[in-house]
């Protein structure tokens, strides 16, 4: 994806709980586009509840893209999402439309922004092995492992992203470099005004009152539920729909480690330090304008507020 090309788009982030759907399609109407996920989770099918899709009728309103795209137990990297998007915009462009991507997902919206070291194509056997090694050692080897030889790429990831951590680890073998030292064209970014990029600023206290909401909300619709489809289906989650937040407390608790009451707070808690890694990584990005925002929220006069902001008449 390149720079230039990602700076003609428009970009609505932020971080969980944010109301990134809602504003999304009040600015899309407003700008005439149609809208290209920016999340990880919401690509599997069948992980609905969990990820706050769009629903049925907000997909109605304003065409979704790269939503349902794979099955829950297949991989997807940044570098296939990337060229997921770059066929998507094509596809909106050829109808006159804008292109509006909307979601929290830091690395696709760097990798839009500023391109992705492409590196060694993947050594599965070696991911496996680096799989099967960590759930024998334990919690923190990957981590542990990942900063003895490449410690800067080990600060940008969170000791649990086992994915990541394995991809880093990857990286060093098949090169012998650090991913850190490949990724140098990853940290330029540009002025803010010369992009399209906006975030939803929340107050950290009401923020934290609509995650709240949401993870009751989901366990009220049936989140346990559709964990137990999921893993008794023909397409088990796999490595990584299994690392959601959501997900993988909902399997802990299928497997009798806590009682529901115990699973609704962890998720409550870990999504709260989700969404304070996601501001950290959007504050980190020179193109992202912040939009202050607080209850009630009037979508609609923060997607003008947005449309606004972004226009180049």
């Amino acid at each position: 994806m390149e720079k230039d090309f990602a700076s003609e788009c428009w970009f609505l982030t932020g971080p969980t709980a944010a109301g990134k759907t809602a504003v999304g399609i009040e600015l899309a109407r407003r700008i005439d586009a149609e809208i290209v996920s920016l999340d990880s989770m919401a690509i599997y099918r069948g992980m609905d509840i969990g990820t706050a899709k769009p629903t049925a009728a907000e997909r109605q309103a304003v065409p979704h893209h790269l939503i349902d795209i794979v099955w829950p137990d297949e991989e997807f990297s940044l570098a296939q999402y990337l060229e997921a998007a770059k066929a998507a915009v094509a596809e909106i462009r050829g109808r006159a439309k804008e292109v509006l991507f909307v979601g929290g997902t830091p690395l696709y919206l760097k990798g839009l922004l500023r391109g992705i070291f492409q590196g060694p194509p993947a050594d599965w056997r070696f991911r496996a092995q680096m799989a099967e090694e960590a759930e024998r050692r334990g919690s923190g080897w990957l981590y542990q492992q990942l900063a003895a030889v490449d410690p800067d790429a080990a600060r940008q990831l969170h000791p649990h992203d086992t994915r990541r951590l394995i991809r880093a680890l990857e990286v060093y073998r098949k090169t012998g470099r650090p991913i850190s030292r490949w990724q140098t064209q990853f940290a330029a970014g540009r002025p803010a005004e010369s992009c399209r990029v906006f975030g939803l600023d929340w107050p950290r206290a009401a923020l934290h009152m609509r995650i709240d909401r949401r993870v009751e909300q989901m366990f009220a619709e049936g989140l346990v539920e559709e964990v137990r489809r999921l893993l008794e289906g023909p397409a088990p989650l796999g490595k990584t729909a299994r690392q959601a937040v959501g997900y993988r407390e909902v399997i802990e608790y299928l497997e009798g480690r806590y009682d529901l009451g115990e699973t609704i707070e962890r998720v409550k808690c870990h999504t709260r330090q989700l969404a304070r890694r996601q501001y950290t990584w959007f504050r980190s990005l020179s193109e992202c304008r912040f939009i202050r925002v607080s209850e009630p929220i009037d979508e609609a006069d923060v997607a003008e507020r947005i449309a606004r902001a972004g226009r180049r008449d």
